[in-house]
Protein backbone atom coordinates (compact mmCIF):
# COMPACT_ATOMS: atom_id res chain seq x y z
CA UNK A 1 0.00 0.00 0.00
CA UNK A 2 1.54 3.26 -0.97
CA UNK A 3 1.31 6.24 0.97
CA UNK A 4 0.62 10.62 0.50
CA UNK A 5 1.96 12.82 3.02
CA UNK A 6 0.60 15.93 2.78
CA UNK A 7 2.07 18.50 5.07
CA UNK A 8 4.76 19.03 7.58
CA UNK A 9 4.51 15.51 9.85
CA UNK A 10 0.90 14.66 8.72
CA UNK A 11 -0.52 11.31 9.07
CA UNK A 12 0.03 9.06 5.80
CA UNK A 13 -2.66 8.45 3.48
CA UNK A 14 -2.92 4.89 2.23
CA UNK A 15 -4.09 4.91 -0.85
CA UNK A 16 -3.22 1.37 -3.55
CA UNK A 17 0.21 2.04 -5.42
CA UNK A 18 -1.17 1.58 -9.20
CA UNK A 19 -3.98 4.05 -7.73
CA UNK A 20 -1.88 6.58 -6.52
CA UNK A 21 0.35 6.29 -9.41
CA UNK A 22 -2.14 7.76 -11.83
CA UNK A 23 -3.56 10.25 -8.85
CA UNK A 24 0.32 11.40 -8.76
CA UNK A 25 0.22 12.56 -12.69
CA UNK A 26 -2.60 14.51 -12.04
CA UNK A 27 -1.60 16.09 -8.73
CA UNK A 28 1.49 17.05 -10.73
CA UNK A 29 -0.46 18.57 -13.60
CA UNK A 30 -2.55 20.77 -11.15
CA UNK A 31 0.68 21.60 -9.18
CA UNK A 32 2.58 22.45 -12.13
CA UNK A 33 -0.09 25.21 -13.43
CA UNK A 34 -0.18 26.46 -9.80
CA UNK A 35 -3.83 25.06 -9.04
CA UNK A 36 -5.32 24.78 -5.72
CA UNK A 37 -7.89 21.93 -5.54
CA UNK A 38 -9.47 19.53 -3.20
CA UNK A 39 -9.06 15.71 -3.08
CA UNK A 40 -11.65 13.04 -1.82
CA UNK A 41 -11.16 9.40 -1.07
CA UNK A 42 -13.21 7.07 0.30
CA UNK A 43 -11.65 5.06 3.49
CA UNK A 44 -10.02 1.95 2.38
CA UNK A 45 -10.72 -1.33 4.20
CA UNK A 46 -9.19 -1.69 8.21
CA UNK A 47 -10.27 2.09 8.10
CA UNK A 48 -12.56 3.56 9.58
CA UNK A 49 -15.89 4.12 7.58
CA UNK A 50 -16.59 6.90 5.56
CA UNK A 51 -14.22 9.22 3.23
CA UNK A 52 -12.32 12.32 4.16
CA UNK A 53 -11.26 15.47 1.86
CA UNK A 54 -8.19 17.67 2.11
CA UNK A 55 -7.67 20.99 0.19
CA UNK A 56 -4.06 20.61 -1.86
CA UNK A 57 -2.18 23.57 -2.53
CA UNK A 58 1.13 24.59 -4.06
CA UNK A 59 3.20 25.78 -1.05
CA UNK A 60 2.36 22.81 0.94
CA UNK A 61 4.95 20.14 0.85
CA UNK A 62 3.70 16.62 -0.70
CA UNK A 63 4.85 13.61 -0.62
CA UNK A 64 4.50 10.26 -2.78
CA UNK A 65 5.66 6.66 -1.39
CA UNK A 66 5.30 3.48 -3.20
CA UNK A 67 5.68 0.07 -1.81
CA UNK A 68 6.56 -1.00 -5.38
CA UNK A 69 9.83 -0.23 -6.92
CA UNK A 70 8.72 -0.53 -10.85
CA UNK A 71 5.98 1.99 -11.91
CA UNK A 72 3.09 0.29 -12.63
CA UNK A 73 1.57 0.55 -16.31
CA UNK A 74 -0.59 3.92 -16.71
CA UNK A 75 -4.08 3.93 -18.40
CA UNK A 76 -4.52 6.86 -20.02
CA UNK A 77 -8.15 6.65 -19.46
CA UNK A 78 -8.28 6.06 -15.95
CA UNK A 79 -5.32 9.52 -15.71
CA UNK A 80 -8.39 11.41 -18.03
CA UNK A 81 -11.13 10.15 -15.81
CA UNK A 82 -9.56 11.65 -12.88
CA UNK A 83 -8.83 15.04 -14.58
CA UNK A 84 -12.20 14.98 -15.39
CA UNK A 85 -13.29 14.99 -11.89
CA UNK A 86 -9.84 17.48 -10.72
CA UNK A 87 -11.90 20.14 -13.21
CA UNK A 88 -14.85 19.98 -11.94
CA UNK A 89 -16.21 22.32 -9.07
CA UNK A 90 -15.63 18.81 -6.34
CA UNK A 91 -12.30 18.72 -7.09
CA UNK A 92 -10.34 15.00 -7.58
CA UNK A 93 -12.30 12.35 -6.38
CA UNK A 94 -10.34 9.23 -6.14
CA UNK A 95 -12.43 7.00 -9.01
CA UNK A 96 -11.99 3.07 -9.37
CA UNK A 97 -10.68 2.09 -12.54
CA UNK A 98 -12.50 0.94 -15.43
CA UNK A 99 -11.46 -1.52 -17.51
CA UNK A 100 -12.47 -2.20 -21.42
CA UNK A 101 -13.70 -5.09 -22.36
CA UNK A 102 -10.51 -6.47 -24.14
CA UNK A 103 -8.50 -5.52 -20.77
CA UNK A 104 -10.91 -7.84 -18.36
CA UNK A 105 -10.88 -10.73 -21.07
CA UNK A 106 -7.35 -11.24 -20.64
CA UNK A 107 -7.19 -10.41 -16.94
CA UNK A 108 -9.37 -13.49 -16.37
CA UNK A 109 -7.12 -15.79 -18.88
Amino acid sequence: MASLVYGDGGDPIHIEDRALAHLKIVIATKLRRNESFTLSWEHPEGDPGGRSTIWIHPSIPLRFTFDEVEPPPISLRWVEQLMHTANSSGGITLVDEVLDAPEIEAAAD
